[in-house]
């Protein structure tokens, strides 16, 4: 065996996505319309989606067969490699073993090209041409941008705008795959419109890009369908191949881990790595410890109000039961964009608040820290996101070297940092901020978010 890198035979890639709904220790609340507060049916979601995604998202089958184009798609990257952080130990001293996903060796460089081949497969079955989306750090306007150039499907994005501003490579590689890129919030929608007359210096969120993408696709006439890049079941779904490789892969040399470890915006590469061990822990009983690791400027599993909220801040999108900072919510704008969404996933809310997984928030200058040690062990330099996550490793590891226990720890590096090199240099010449959410915007926060009551 390489020490460090861990293969996986491609013929034993897993050839099914996990759903955890089944599975929940507790049922989850359903969506809800806005205007009626009934849960939402297909109807509801047809202008916005495909059938086959809707029928995903509330799906009750464990297991969802993944269709033939969208594996063979996968194989042009697919298994990624498990790697051992030897290197990364050795710095930190620690008795601990270090395990992670390398999902940044995708053609778009994370992990989230693993649901945008799906949702492009499935919309362009569906009879569908172009699809809108946003975008934050770029990360998933890139990906949508690669699978609608695989699918001969246009592709708008909203990206929003400190990140337009940012990284203006993150725009050329997706205008490269054909993607039209704009600036939100733009001129282009109503609701941007509006949004740029009240708030003209605003730098964007991902709430407002949602929005817009949202509105430019029911308005289309039933031209383009809204692709989501996290959030939902059918996302977070398709992101759980990564977890499952990760299990075969730690199983071929025996290992099996303590912990395992994400950065969490919305939570689609948390739960893609972390669901199909979270299986293990809900019914089998395992001692594992799932840890979602956010910024403390946005810190919404560990600050937010949990509540029925839009997931978008026109309050265009059902009502989700989650984790808030209210959908109005606009992030300071530091450089881990893909972290800065005032919401997060149903299943990851719901789990945390049922305790089977947890939250931690850093500042971005400590995970910088962690990143930056990372890259000079294991030269892979990794994305503000990803760096989220390393902090959590480096201190559950540095806590090993306290106590002297062994444990295995496995993270998933969601992407690499290679377009995000203005962070970077902000880092190094001590330009980069720290910021910590107060009392006073959680209390706007609860001020924003309906009133809906939460079921018992």
């Amino acid at each position: 065996m390489n020490q460090y890198n861990i293969l996986l035979d491609p013929a034993r890639m897993p050839d099914a996505w996990y759903n955890i709904n089944p599975d929940m220790p507790v049922p989850m609340a359903p969506p809800l319309h806005p205007a009626t507060l009934q849960p939402v049916g297909p109807e509801d979601l047809a202008p916005i989606f495909p059938m086959p995604l809707i029928e995903q998202e509330v799906s009750m089958q464990q297991y969802v067969s993944i269709p033939g184009e969208v594996m063979d798609a996968y194989r042009l990257y697919r298994p990624t490699p498990l790697r051992r952080a030897l290197r990364f130990e050795k710095a930190l001293g620690t008795p601990a073993k270090i395990y992670y996903k390398n999902e940044s060796v995708s053609p778009s460089g994370s992990h989230k090209l693993n649901t945008a081949v799906a949702q492009a497969y499935f919309n362009k079955v569906s009879g569908i041409n172009g699809l809108t989306t946003e975008t934050g750090a770029g990360q998933w306007g890139t990906a949508l941008s690669i699978a609608c150039s695989m699918f001969n499907m246009s592709c708008d994005v909203y990206m929003v705008k400190v990140s337009f501003d940012q990284k203006p490579y993150r725009r050329s590689i997706m205008q490269t795959y054909g993607a039209n890129v704009f600036a939100s919030p733009t001129d282009r929608t109503d609701f941007g419109r509006r949004y740029r007359a009240e708030f003209p210096d605003t730098s964007g969120s991902l709430g407002i890009a949602i929005t817009e993408a949202v509105e430019a696709a029911v308005t289309s006439g039933g031209a383009l369908r809204y692709s989501l890049g996290s959030v939902l079941n059918h996302v977070l779904m398709h992101q759980t191949i990564i977890g499952q490789e990760a299990k075969l892969q730690l199983e071929s040399i025996g290992e099996y881990p303590d912990m395992v470890i994400g950065c969490c915006g919305g939570g689609s590469n948390y739960a893609g790595t972390a669901w199909p061990f979270a299986h293990d822990k809900i019914k089998q009983g395992k001692n594992i410890d799932l840890i979602a690791v956010e910024p403390t400027a946005c810190p919404t599993l560990t600050k937010g109000i949990y509540a029925y909220d839009f997931g978008d801040t026109g309050e265009m999108t059902p009502l989700l039961l989650q984790y808030t900072l209210g959908h109005k919510f606009v992030p300071p704008p530091l450089h881990s964009g893909g972290l800065r969404y005032h919401g997060v996933a149903a299943q990851v809310a719901h789990l945390t608040k049922l305790g089977v997984m947890r939250a931690v928030a850093y500042q971005q200058n400590t995970c910088f820290d962690a990143g930056v040690l990372f890259a000079r062990c294991e030269c892979i330099l990794p994305a503000p996101e990803s760096s989220h996550a390393i902090r959590a490793v480096m201190d559950e590891a540095l806590k090993c070297k306290e106590t002297g226990e062994a444990k295995t720890i496995l993270f998933n590096l969601s992407g690499h940092g290679h377009f995000d090199m203005s962070a970077y240099e902000a880092y190094f010449s001590k330009k980069l901020e720290d910021y910590e959410l107060d009392e006073e915007a959680i209390r706007k926060a609860e001020a924003d978010i309906p009133k809906v009551p939460i079921p018992q």
